[in-house]
């Protein structure tokens, strides 16, 4: 059992507490937030990590951070997660494809077509993206297919 932490609050930071359960945050944020007016209030670090089934370790960081920074220690910093490997005129390019050319393509050709665009630019870096990611990236944006198979889609439903 580690050394006990305990926060005070003010009237008006647990009331800002409080009012970030109903703000559209994302959950962790809310989640921290809880986490500090819970030990304000006489909670255990360890009675809090067994409540959200945490660590206790989770718990004290969570508790040291709103200590030093205060409110803006419950979002998280940017540039977490992997970075991408393509940019937007990459998937702008291949989108114009889909509907200018009369062909149609799979995402085996599309992803071939990237690369070897990447290499005609000579640009310093080369896009890789695998077929399944391109193709979750283009279902994401709207961009399905052809124009001609949207149309043949659409002439299937009337």
């Amino acid at each position: 059992m580690g050394a006990r932490i305990r926060v005070f609050l003010t009237r008006e930071q647990d009331k800002s507490l409080l009012n970030l359960r109903t703000a559209d945050v994302p959950q962790k944020v809310k989640d921290r937030a809880e986490v500090v007016r819970l030990n304000a209030h006489g909670w255990y670090v360890e009675k809090i990590a067994a409540h959200f089934n945490w660590t206790p370790q989770t718990v004290r960081e969570v508790l040291h951070k709103w200590q030093k920074l205060g409110l803006e220690s419950f979002w998280e910093l940017p540039g977490r997660g992997g970075k991408s490997k393509y940019q937007e005129e990459d998937i702008v390019f291949l989108e114009e494809c889909l509907k200018k050319e009369p062909r149609t393509y799979n995402s085996v050709q599309l992803a071939q077509k990237l690369e070897s665009v990447g290499a005609a630019r000579r640009r310093h870096r080369s896009v890789k993206l695998s077929p399944d990611r391109l193709r979750r990236v283009l279902k994401k944006r709207g961009s399905f297919g052809s124009e001609s198979g949207r149309a043949i889609k659409e002439s299937k439903i009337l």
